[in-house]
């Protein structure tokens, strides 16, 4: 007697006609009219951010903390010299000093004086300390309304007018802070850019054979980057953004928006072969959006909250480049859902018909790579469990040693004028001088007893560890306010610098001013950063609980899973210690730093963990939602875990892995760029995302999920009463128990045939 079994097919089943497959269907059959629109809105969009588009540049107000309390008393109280927003312009003659040339000096801060938007300009050669010890170096201090950096280029030929008479004279002349800032030359994103399209187009064409394939993922994350991206430009014009916003905000642009897509062509290339001929690709397209599309909507809102957690940190600069990254997925997620199945009705049945090889899209049967990949896994569960989560360990070591900081000028490249700026500071005054701190005392109703207050606070600045040189102390008109410059011993990126800070917070200014009624703060730029560094770092504990919960809770809503969710919130926090141990041991550590251009060890820049992990996080979650998606269809449909498991590793492995390296290389393209912190958060977000799809994704996920057994889609009967049901499509067909999430009903080693299933 022969004893026959069910065969389970995998194909996926066809989902109820939806909202989402009802848009795909639609936008297909009116593929033109989609297309004509989304070109349109990109046009305008490009076109409005050109005529009003804002600027970008970092504000790091902190309001409530003393230093942002002594930058606004300047700026109530304060005159001409104490107001604004400084910057320097630094003089270095190589031969003789610079009184030498004291007439093309004033001559040039004359000029200066006269220049829109300046509000003072300090003559070196009559202000003290302004002038090296050696007179070869000199400091020309100018006051502007706001920060230069926010000006247009065209500024710099004013400037540039003005210290013409000592540049004549051979007088080196060098802009250092915000008017360096202001005369970088124009980042490399373009060529970064460049570099992620064509990596994409090879990893396509190579990955699945397909010419049109290749073409519509790019062609749409395209059009939505340059609409996300000049939206972002025209919301500058109302709300501050850092200068990192457009590179962070292009960087998740084009990735999403090339994975968002690749997932919904795939799909419906894999629908069209299972039609057969008499396909209807507007249907085709249908279908996709209504399967993956929902996963696109899951993983996008995954991402979207992990941005928009960074405003937990109560900064606004932390949390409006998360809003700048989360514009451009949102956009790129629209397109995916929109513009996609446009393109696809467009290409219709003759999506294959240009290819490199021959076309491969979804596996089919149990005979592939990715399902014997899947039955090792299974076999030995726990030794991969283990192997993994030691490399993820090894990695992460170097993250207890992270050391929060502001990455300073002298990190610059050399061919940069504040760079320059900066060593001859270093070079003529001390390394001190380029974190110089203000200290601001309010005398409240001691105007009469000035004199003794100035002499008093002087002297306890100057006697204070680690300060190399404390101006006197100068009342402002109004004899509100006594303001004093402080010069530590060591440059702004040293922990002693830090120290220094807190020290004449906490010890020297309350014992200065004990018993007066007067009270002290420490502010300008270094403190602002230093201040900045620590209020981040007490606040990223909060941005990861924010953060995970969040991401937790819409996996439960969605997968009606505790342990899946669980377990995903606990494995994409590994492979986030992993990508921080990478970045700290790299740029802090100086392990192969100077082949990244970075010729020094240097901090890891306060906000880049923080950053990391919203983004990585919800990265991390996009691949996730997309197995995830894959295998709970299957599981739906057959009650089958360790098929369910093996199934969705392989109808999403090729896809996920085309992604992650399409992602990657964008991320690590943006290693071009000379900004150290774009460095840092490329670094990071590369190896994250290669960490992901390969030691999560293809090693600890099966792992855990075999282990886990029925019990992964576990879920108490009176928590799934109260979650909300987000499924844009209603229930998926499922098996005749499927309803049954809670993992009980028939004993695992039953096996369910599908419901298209044949008997043998």
């Amino acid at each position: 007697m022969t004893t026959t079994h069910p065969t389970v097919t995998t194909s996926p089943p066809r989902p109820p006609v939806g909202r989402l497959h009802r848009l795909g269907r639609w936008c297909a059959r009116r593929a033109w009219w989609v297309l004509g629109t989304w070109l349109l809105v990109a046009v305008a969009a490009i076109g409005a951010d050109r005529a009003w588009g804002g600027t970008f540049d970092d504000d790091f107000s902190l309001p409530g903390t003393s230093v942002q309390t002594g930058a606004d008393l300047l700026d109530a109280h304060g005159s001409r010299e104490v107001r604004g927003t400084a910057s320097q312009i630094v003089l270095h003659t190589d031969s003789g000093t610079l009184d030498a040339h004291r007439d093309a000096v004033g001559d040039t801060v004359a000029h200066l004086r006269e220049l829109p938007e300046v509000l003072s300009v300090a003559d070196p050669l009559t202000t003290p300390g302004a002038v090296s010890a050696d007179g070869a170096t000199a400091i020309v201090t100018v006051r502007f309304t706001e920060s230069p950096a926010k000006f247009e280029k065209s500024y710099l030929d004013a400037v540039d007018d003005a210290v013409r008479p000592l540049r004549t004279g051979h007088v080196q002349v060098e802009y250092g802070g915000p008017l360096g800032q202001l005369a970088r030359p124009e980042a490399a994103d373009r060529l970064s850019e460049g570099i992620g399209l064509v990596t994409a187009v090879v990893v396509l064409l190579v990955g699945f054979g397909s010419i049109a394939a290749a073409v519509l993922p790019l062609l749409t994350a395209v059009v939505a980057l340059l609409t996300g991206i000049s939206l972002l430009g025209l919301l500058a014009a109302a709300v501050s953004f850092g200068n990192a916003a457009p590179t962070l905000a292009t960087m998740m642009g084009l990735g999403v928006g090339i994975d968002y897509t690749l997932f919904l062509v795939t799909r419906h290339r894999r629908l069209l072969r299972d039609i057969g001929d008499g396909a209807d690709p507007a249907e085709a397209a249908g279908r996709a959006v209504a399967t993956s599309g929902r996963a696109v909507i899951v993983a996008a809102a995954t991402v979207a909250l992990a941005l928009g957690g960074l405003y937990a940190s109560g900064v606004g600069f932390i949390g409006s480049l998360g809003a700048a990254a989360g514009l451009t997925v949102v956009v790129a997620a629209v397109a995916a859902l929109t513009l996609a199945p446009a393109l696809l009705g467009i290409a219709g049945r003759r999506i294959d018909r240009w290819r490199v090889r021959t076309p491969v899209d979804e596996p089919t049967g149990t005979a592939d790579t990715w399902h014997r990949w899947a039955g090792t896994v299974g076999r030995r569960p726990w030794l991969f469990l283990a192997v993994g989560i030691v490399m993820l360990g090894v990695l992460s070591i170097p993250t207890a040693s992270m050391r929060l900081g502001h990455i300073d000028h002298g990190a610059d490249p050399t061919d940069y004028t504040d760079r320059r700026a900066y060593d001859l500071i270093s070079d003529g005054f001390g390394p001190g001088t380029n974190g110089q701190f203000t200290v601001v005392a309010d005398v409240g109703g001691q105007r009469n007893d000035i004199e003794e207050l100035t002499a008093s606070l002087h002297d306890a600045l100057a006697a204070t560890p680690g300060v190399a040189h404390a101006s006197t102390p100068i009342a402002t008109d109004d004899q509100a306010l006594l303001v004093a410059t402080v010069t530590p011993d060591t440059g702004p990126e040293e922990q002693a610098t830090s120290d220094l800070l807190h020290r004449l917070e906490d010890d020297t200014l309350p014992d200065a001013l004990a018993g007066t009624g007067a009270h002290g703060h420490v502010t300008g730029v270094t403190a602002a950063q230093l201040t900045f560094r620590d209020v981040v770092a007490d606040r990223l504990p909060v941005i990861i609980a924010v953060v995970v919960a969040a991401a937790f809770l819409l996996l439960l809503t969605v997968f009606r899973s505790l342990l899946v969710a669980l377990k995903a919130a606990l494995l994409n926090l590994l492979s986030i210690g992993a990508a921080y141990g990478v970045v700290v041991a790299v740029f802090q550590w100086g392990w192969g730093g100077s082949l990244l251009g970075v010729d020094e060890p240097v901090p890891v820049e306060s906000y880049v963990p923080m950053m990391m992990f919203a983004i990585v996080f919800g990265l991390s979650m996009d691949y996730e939602v997309f197995l995830l998606s894959r295998i709970r269809e299957s599981w739906l449909h057959t009650k089958d875990n360790h098929l369910s498991v093996a199934t969705g590793l392989a109808g999403t492995a090729r896809v996920i892995t085309c992604a992650a390296l399409i992602m990657t290389s964008v991320f690590l393209a943006f290693l071009l760029s000379t900004n150290v912190v774009i460095k840092m958060l490329a670094l990071g977000l590369g190896v994250s995302v290669v960490i992901d799809a390969t030691v999560v994704r293809l090693v600890l996920v099966p792992a855990t999920m075999y282990l886990l057994g029925r019990g992964n889609w576990w879920l108490p009967p009176w928590l799934d009463r109260l979650l909300p049901r987000l499924d844009p499509e209603g229930p998926a067909p499922t098996a005749p128990d499927a309803q049954d999430t809670s993992g009980r009903g028939r004993p695992e080693s039953a096996e369910a045939p599908a419901a298209t299933g044949e008997q043998r």
